[in-house]
């Protein structure tokens, strides 16, 4: 009998040789059992009654907080900041704290700090072309960054550490932080306060490459040029005291971010008089620093359907040529927030638009972009449409935006965010002829940018996870929000949220598990912003689906919105809210840098045999039949040639005209037999499934990335429909390497396929059909040209060209010879 074919009895499978039956089945390497599917509590923290086993807080969960009154003066000329910070620190913890340890985030751009003694150079010889001879290169911007920071004294000065009756604490400075040392131990329940006078010289964000910083314009019409300021990080900022950590004191080497108390600001900003100023929380003397025509407009904003010029494109034109003695000072106050930015120039445009919210927590939002004459109509035209946008997605998956204000301002920082305040980099370009145009890319780059980082403003500015620590909790987690806001706006720009955005980087060998701290993770990009957002899009379109997930996300956002999540609660509130296991799902994407790739090995298509000898036989003769005849047979009969019986007919007997499938009585009585020895329920089940005539199909499927996924079948019928079969990853359960399946059809499979869609991330997709595909690719000799680029290319200039005639170009060639 073929080794493809099985008989059915009675409900047993039953092989027809031992062979196949071993050949087929699927076996464990011996001492080799890796179980996937292990429950990931044993490598969680143990629940307590701060964070408990749902992953909510717990029933004693206690968080800081740190209030600032703090009045600053910018010193244009200087690039100079000086200040008086006084914080009010509450210690809502069950601990006595003796000490206070505070950030000191500047630091980070001394010389002798741990981020620049531990910086390795990122330029090495060329060992290509055999050899070492080719010196290592070392690039202008480097070169700038160098001498900017050997000519300039940067970081912190401290000038005065009191307590609230005015005497000196003590402290020491320990890189990035700042250990303050409290004359009474601070019991619980109780505060303290401290007063800070502080300074630093603010750094040239495009020389040095910063979160923050200064831009300066040489070339406006003011004599010495205009600066842009964008101003973070900038003041002494309590660190986070929690009950996982204790105090998150690490030193700041640049990649891992922040983690805040939060708390209320009162802050007093004096700049030049011709400033515009933008910042976290609410202008609190708008009849002191705005004009009444600005303030007039400002309340015009409030209800109108589209953006208004506060300070329109006019006004900044001309501040930028002026320039003045007097100064002004800008009060805010923000509530409830754990950071606090700020930009002042006086180059700002600054437009805004009510965004009508409704509810109770913020029912106006008031959305604003500040931005110099660079950014032109692509800022004009998206930025604060996308600050709309935004708040209205991603408020649709968490809360209400819960703050007064939402704010896009343009800068040397590419894309950077605070609470209510965000600085985002793509501009225009200036042509020859005057006009500003921009290009399909850096129309999408603003457009994405500003989506992304107003979406920080719920992730990790209210929903509160440690950057410093977790990457992903806030940019992974962010990244597949704006790729859902992204998509909305408009989905035919790439947002690198997709399962196929993500497989370069999944099989290459240069990886760290999701879950490695911020500073250790080797490629930032992929592993916390792509392949994190590219998990949550398939944990949400292929494995929970969209109901489930989106409640149990709202609900994790809800649960922790301005609070302090770790990883194990946002794990535990997706697993409880949506009530499905997905222990295995977190340990392979987040803890491990297994990938996937699902083999389809092969496919065996199996028939029912009826028992019934006249059918059965038959089918064996016709199979038997379909073989391919022996070449040598083939040639014989193309060239006449006949057999010896065909020759000697004498020479024939019964067995020539009966062979090997011929059926007797002795057979058709056994089959008789048989059904008699059924009992009434098999006979009747028996007789069905001959009836029915199905076709079975088992299918051997291996898993060489080692990542347990749901298995997307799609099948091909021989009439050319196809239908779609989703197994779940369980499937894998016991065995994580390779697993069988059983597959009944009524019609007649052509081709078996698994994620045809692309939406599992597997890496090699020439080993998901069966049979095997030739794979569609290409080759072309080419040399990049960027001009040639189509996003890349300035189309709105080049639409200004004008067609040459053929009279012209001739005369432009007799020039050039």
């Amino acid at each position: 009998m073929n080794k493809s074919k099985v008989w059915l009895i009675a409900g047993l499978v039953l092989a027809s040789n031992v062979q196949f039956a071993q050949a087929s089945a699927v076996s464990q390497p011996k001492g080799n059992f890796v179980d996937k599917f292990r429950q990931l509590d044993e490598v969680l923290p143990t629940p307590n009654v701060y964070r408990n086993a749902a992953g909510e807080p717990g029933e004693n969960y206690w968080q800081q907080q740190a209030d600032y009154t703090i009045k600053v003066r910018l010193d244009e000329e200087k690039r100079r900041i000086d200040a008086q910070e006084t914080i009010q620190y509450h210690n809502n913890s069950p601990y006595t704290l003796k000490y206070i340890w505070i950030q000191l985030d500047q630091n980070i751009f001394r010389n002798d700090s741990m981020s620049e003694r531990t910086s390795t150079f990122n330029s090495k010889p060329d060992i290509s072309l055999g050899g070492v001879d080719k010196p290592a290169k070392i690039s202008l911007n480097q070169l700038r960054r160098q001498q900017f920071m050997a000519d300039n004294e940067l970081g912190f000065s401290i000038d005065k550490i009191a307590d609230s009756r005015g005497r000196a604490l003590d402290f020491v400075i320990v890189g990035t932080n700042m250990r303050v040392d409290l004359p009474t131990p601070l019991k619980p329940n109780q505060k303290t306060e401290l007063a800070i006078d502080f300074g630093f010289n603010i750094v040239e964000e495009d020389a040095v490459g910063a979160r923050s910083g200064y831009e300066h314009f040489p070339d406006d019409a003011r004599e010495g040029g205009n600066d842009i300021f964008l101003m973070a990080q900038w003041y002494p900022r309590v660190a986070a005291f929690t009950d996982y950590e204790a105090w998150t004191n690490k030193e700041f080497l640049g990649r891992g971010e922040f983690t805040q108390e939060f708390g209320d600001f009162t802050v007093e900003i004096d700049v030049p008089a011709d400033h515009i100023v933008s910042s976290t929380g609410v202008l609190q003397n708008p009849r002191q620093v705005l004009s009444n025509a600005q303030r007039e407009r400002l309340e015009q904003a409030k209800k109108a359907d589209k953006p208004v010029f506060i300070v329109t494109p006019e006004e900044a034109l001309e501040n930028e040529k002026a320039g003045t003695d007097k100064r002004k000072v800008w009060k805010f106050s923000a509530e409830n927030v754990r950071d606090f930015a700020w930009a002042s120039s006086r180059k700002f445009i600054w437009d805004a638009q009510g965004y009508q919210q409704g509810g109770n927590v913020q029912p106006l939002v008031m959305a604003m972009s500040f931005y110099p004459k660079e950014g032109g109509e692509l800022w004009e035209k998206y930025s604060t449409a996308s600050v709309i946008h935004t708040m209205e997605v991603y408020s649709r998956f968490s809360f209400d935006y819960p703050y007064p204000t939402s704010q896009s301002v343009n800068g040397p920082v590419g894309g950077m965010e605070y609470p209510m305040i965000t600085f985002n980099g793509p501009r225009t370009i200036l042509q020859d002829d005057g006009s500003r145009t921009y290009s399909l890319s850096e129309k999408r780059f603003l457009i994405g940018v500003v989506i992304h980082e107003i979406g920080h403003i719920y992730f990790p500015m209210i929903v509160n996870s440690d950057e410093r620590q977790w990457t992903w909790m806030d940019e992974g987690l962010n990244s597949f929000l704006d790729g859902v806001a992204g998509r909305e706006w408009d989905p035919t720009i790439p947002w690198g949220v997709e399962p196929r955005s993500i497989v370069d980087y999944m099989k290459s060998t240069n990886q760290v598990p999701i879950m490695t701290q911020s500073d250790s993770v080797l490629n930032l990009g992929p592993n916390a912003y792509t392949k994190p957002a590219a998990a949550l899009n398939i944990l949400r379109e292929v494995i929970l689906g969209r109901e489930l997930f989106d409640y149990a996300f709202k609900e994790y956002a809800q649960r922790w919105a301005f609070k302090r999540p770790t990883p194990a609660d946002f794990f535990r509130t997706m697993e409880e809210a949506s009530g499905v296991d997905l222990d295995w799902f977190w340990r392979g994407w987040f803890y491990s840098t297994d990938h996937v790739d699902i083999s389809l090995e092969r496919v065996y298509k199996l028939r029912l045999d009826t028992q019934d000898p006249d059918i059965d036989w038959e089918r064996r003769r016709q199979e038997e039949a379909d073989k391919p005849t022996p070449l040598f047979v083939k040639r014989n009969q193309a060239e006449g040639r006949k057999t010896w019986v065909e020759l000697n007919p004498s020479v024939r007997d019964f067995h020539d005209d009966n062979d090997r499938f011929t059926v007797t009585n002795k057979q058709r009585n056994a089959y008789q037999s048989f059904l008699e020895k059924l009992e009434p329920w098999e006979r009747r089940v028996f007789e069905r499934a001959v009836a029915e005539d199905k076709n079975y199909y088992v299918l051997d499927f291996k898993n060489i990335g080692g990542l347990v996924m749901p298995i997307l079948l799609q099948a091909t019928y021989s009439d050319g429909t196809t239908e779609s079969l989703h197994i779940p990853a369980e499937i894998w359960r016991r065995n994580a390497q390779s697993v069988s399946k059983l597959i009944v059809t009524d019609k007649e499979v052509v081709e078996f396929a698994v994620d045809p869609n692309w939406e599992t991330a597997d890496v090699d997709i020439e080993n998901n059909y069966y049979p095997r595909r030739i794979m569609p690719s290409r080759i072309e000799a080419f040399k990049y040209n960027r001009s040639t680029d189509h996003i890349s290319r300035d189309l709105m200039q080049d639409a200004k060209t004008k067609l040459k005639s053929s009279e012209t170009e001739d005369n432009n060639e007799e020039e050039q010879n």
